[in-house]
């Protein structure tokens, strides 16, 4: 069975219940469940995003954050100029779930890319997946 990671993003202050449907419609995209995540990540910028901190905690998964030069160092299929604006890096979401996924991961193992959801607190999130390397 495949083992995925899930890198996140998301606008502050993003409720617990729209990460939690935006995750669920990126894993139906990807034909993957739950219980084959075995990590999620995000920015360090994210580090005290409780809607993230909680979802990991629900799901039981590790959750790892990379500082925005870790995570610009990694080629991903849709940079954006306006997150590295606000954030120093191109990329949140997919360059996360590539990191998590292990070193040298290839953008190839993207199964979801920035998959992103506004949810009704009027906040986005983004998800992205990554087949993890064996």
């Amino acid at each position: 069975m495949s083992t995925f990671t899930i890198g996140l993003g998301c606008d502050r202050g993003a409720m617990l219940q729209t990460v939690r449907d935006a995750v669920q419609a990126a894993l139906r995209e990807a034909g993957a469940e739950p219980g084959q995540v075995s990590a999620a990540a995000s920015i360090t910028l994210k580090r005290d995003e409780q809607a993230l901190l909680a979802f990991a905690q629900e799901n039981g998964w590790s959750l790892h954050f990379y500082a925005p030069e870790e995570l610009a160092a990694v080629p991903v299929p849709n940079p954006s100029e306006t997150v590295r604006h606000y954030t120093g890096t191109p990329s949140v979401s997919e360059a996360a779930a590539l990191l998590a996924a292990g070193a040298g991961t290839p953008m190839t193992a993207l199964v979801v890319e920035k998959f992103k959801l506004r949810g009704a607190d009027n906040r986005n999130v983004t998800v992205s997946i990554a087949r993890k390397n064996p």
